[in-house]
């Protein structure tokens, strides 16, 4: 008997991901990295054993030739392929331990459907063996060398980026940008134009950006404060009360685009294998997208509206959204939204509509869209509702991941996994 996965067993596993990710605090550029890896590991068993698709070698940057163990027998690949993904996660995330109880309760779901013991542990190992060999490819990426860099020192200049109440954390992943990226071939390529240059006057350009960001928060509607929150995808945000500050976690920006991933694979009825395919894209261009923004965003080091509007136009002024602690230009979410949605759209066409309910589990309603490119406007748009963004940054970010995107999308358009069904 044979393991009839589906679309849901890799929603289960992006999912027990957010958990973790919650329960570890994983900055944005982070989970994105967990997640492509993961994801690679599943797609490299189906790659090695289904001849609709094509391994990542010659296609992912420095990515190794894997041969396939002769020693390892009567496994099920697809069985095998979520082992690998749960093997990786499970060594990447600093608390990935508790993935433990998600490979025994698949042991036991097979144990269920008459699957052979032998079949199971064959997976199990081949999974592991792969995973193992993902996780060489990840140590080389650079990520663990960052520790090597000086600690980052907010400059005092005017018109830079300092950290922002409430709890003035230090700034995330100054140096993500040295890591290897999976499918660009220089994270300069797609370099946006330089932001609005910093000037307090009135009448400047710089000050009607941040007077523009100050009106509109002071005069919100409902539906644009919505919009703000659906998208925040804060993974620490922390709220004062009284003289107690309590820490709330959400999922972060990646996570929610690759929950949507799911959700689309799952409404199309697309195979096991296609939907791993396509998780593995979205994913490995998340991180891309976010190299090329926190390239930007530590080169520019711009100065945050939170902190330009209370020192330059209201000192009582505070931004609807948490202002996240890194600088502002270019905005994150608006960059790696408009990749997403270019992968997405390849997949599922310009016109795909669908219903995102990825924030229930924070009592955050679901929301509908027309198109991918539609969710992807409003990610960016959030951040400008949300005073934490100027409109340039939003801009400049919806064309930089859009470029991004469609550079995957031309690296990749030859890949013969494109053909499973």
């Amino acid at each position: 008997m044979k393991f009839e996965s589906n679309v849901d067993d890799i929603i289960n596993i992006t999912n027990s991901m957010c958990n973790l990710m919650l329960h570890d605090i994983t900055n944005p550029p982070l989970a994105a990295r967990f997640f492509a890896y993961t994801y690679l590991a599943g797609y490299e068993v189906i790659s090695e054993n289904n001849p609709a698709a094509k391994s990542m070698y010659n296609i992912f940057n420095q990515y190794p030739k894997i041969d396939k163990p002769d020693s390892i027998k009567n496994f099920d690949y697809k069985l095998a392929s979520l082992f690998a993904m749960l093997e990786v996660a499970g060594k990447m995330q600093p608390s990935g331990k508790l993935l433990d109880s998600n490979k025994y309760n698949l042991r036991q779901v097979c144990l269920s459907k008459g699957i052979p013991a032998e079949v199971i542990d064959a997976s199990n190992r081949y999974g592991a063996y792969v995973g193992n060999e993902i996780l060489k490819y990840a140590r080389a990426d650079g990520y663990r060398n960052i520790s090597d860099y000086p600690r980052y020192t907010p400059k005092q200049d005017e018109g830079c980026w300092y950290p922002t109440p409430p709890a003035f954390f230090s700034a995330v992943e100054p140096y993500f940008n040295k890591i290897r990226p999976f499918i660009l071939d220089s994270i300069s390529r797609f370099k946006p134009l330089l932001p609005t240059a910093f000037n307090k006057n009135k009448g400047t350009a710089f000050y009607n950006l941040m007077n523009d960001v100050y009106k509109t928060g002071n005069t919100l509607t409902g539906e644009q404060r919505r919009i703000a929150s659906f998208w925040d995808c804060n993974p620490f945000a922390v709220q004062e009360d009284g003289h107690l500050q309590i820490g709330i976690k959400k999922i972060s920006p990646g996570a929610h685009w690759l929950l949507i991933t799911g959700n689309a694979c799952k409404r199309e009825n697309i195979s096991y294998e296609k939907s791993v395919f396509i998780h593995t894209v979205v994913a490995a261009t998340l991180m891309d997208a976010f190299i090329c923004c926190w390239d930007e965003k530590y080169r520019s080091n711009r100065i945050r509206p939170e902190t330009a509007i209370r020192k330059y136009i209201d000192h009582g002024w505070t931004p609807l959204l948490q202002t996240p602690p890194f600088p502002e230009y270019l905005s994150g979410h608006s960059v790696i939204s408009a990749a997403s949605a270019e992968i997405l759209k390849n997949f599922f066409g310009n016109n795909f509509s669908f219903t995102d309910s990825s924030e229930l589990r924070f009592g955050i309603p679901p929301r509908h869209f027309q198109s991918f490119n539609q969710a992807a406007l409003e990610a960016g748009v959030s951040r400008f509702y949300g005073g934490i963004h100027f409109m340039d940054a939003v801009d400049e970010g919806l064309g930089q991941g859009g470029k991004v995107g469609g550079f995957v999308i031309e690296k990749i358009k030859d890949n013969a996994a494109l053909t499973i069904r």
